[in-house]
């Protein structure tokens, strides 16, 4: 499945691309939303994301150009900068508010990912990871260049770990003609967002077979896919993406999926529609708020 990211107006009137996160639940479980913020004109993006409450998921915040400046109601504030990864968990609840800053010629350039919970883990405390761009380990091979965000890469794996539907997110360009394969976890969703460049991703995954020095799968390719398209893999036990003559930018994502209920509602996600009523009330009365402050 190939989705068209469609322009949308999210936050205080900022202006992104959004592959995922039209309340599709099961269409790429445990993963909700991404958007794709790629601007050089600061009115489309610099009222940002002012106060609000998350319930319920984890938000991933990628920077690749511009920054993003913070703050929560755990006390954490600060800039997220190109490379620079927020890994949010939501958990029982948080106030935060993203505010995007161009840079010295207005660009501004990033994705946001939103990532289910399980109902265990809906009310787990909040948490936050600021991962700096040094610590995103990098991986060369076969003309690939890989930033490993989460997963493992031949002996690299990425900063961050321990996340409750074992994610993987990679970053990855290749080479004009370049090819990537990689084999992917048993029934975990798989998709990938091309970024720049087109390439050919398939509209499927089958098993692969495996011979000296690669790997290959028998399945007929789909066309070229360029920027700003989601690819969602079907069944398969790994994917491989061949670079058109101008190469091509990805990120891969899978996790594992949860299977469960959703109740959606704006920035709160839970199982039922009672615990969502629940959640909006608290916020409204003043005690949404479950950790120390």
């Amino acid at each position: 499945m190939v989705i068209r990211a469609r322009p949308t107006l999210e936050g205080a009137g900022v202006h992104l691309k959004r592959a995922l996160g039209f309340y599709q639940t099961n269409l790429a479980d445990p993963f909700l939303l991404l958007d794709h913020f790629h601007s050089n004109n600061p009115d489309d993006y610099s009222a940002g994301f002012p106060w609000h409450p998350h319930r319920g998921i984890e938000t991933i915040t990628y920077m690749l150009e511009g920054t993003v400046e913070h703050g929560d109601s755990m006390g954490n504030k600060g800039v997220i900068k190109p490379g620079e990864v927020q890994w949010m968990t939501a958990g029982s609840g948080i106030i935060h508010q993203e505010m995007p800053k161009g840079g010295h010629a207005g660009e501004m350039h990033g994705f946001q990912l939103w990532a289910n919970l399980p109902a265990k883990n809906k009310m787990m405390d909040p948490r936050y990871r600021e991962v700096k761009a040094g610590d995103i380990p990098v991986v060369n091979e076969n003309g690939s260049h890989i930033r490993v965000i989460a997963g493992t890469v031949s002996d690299k794996t990425g900063p961050v770990k321990d996340i409750v539907t074992d994610p993987e997110y990679i970053d990855v360009t290749l080479e004009p003609k370049g090819i990537f394969t990689r084999k992917v976890k048993h029934n975990h969703t798989v998709m990938a967002y091309v970024i720049e460049g087109n390439g050919n991703f398939g509209e499927t995954q089958t098993d692969f077979i495996e011979e000296p020095d690669r790997l290959y799968s028998g399945t007929a390719m789909s066309e070229f896919t360029s920027a700003e398209n989601l690819v969602i893999y079907g069944e398969g036990s790994g994917i491989r993406v061949e670079a058109g003559a101008e190469g091509v930018r990805f990120l891969l994502i899978s996790g594992k999926p949860i299977g469960e209920p959703v109740a959606w509602y704006g920035p709160i996600v839970m199982n039922t529609e009672e615990e969502l009523k629940t959640a909006f009330d608290e916020y409204e009365n003043g005690t949404f708020l479950k950790h120390k402050i």
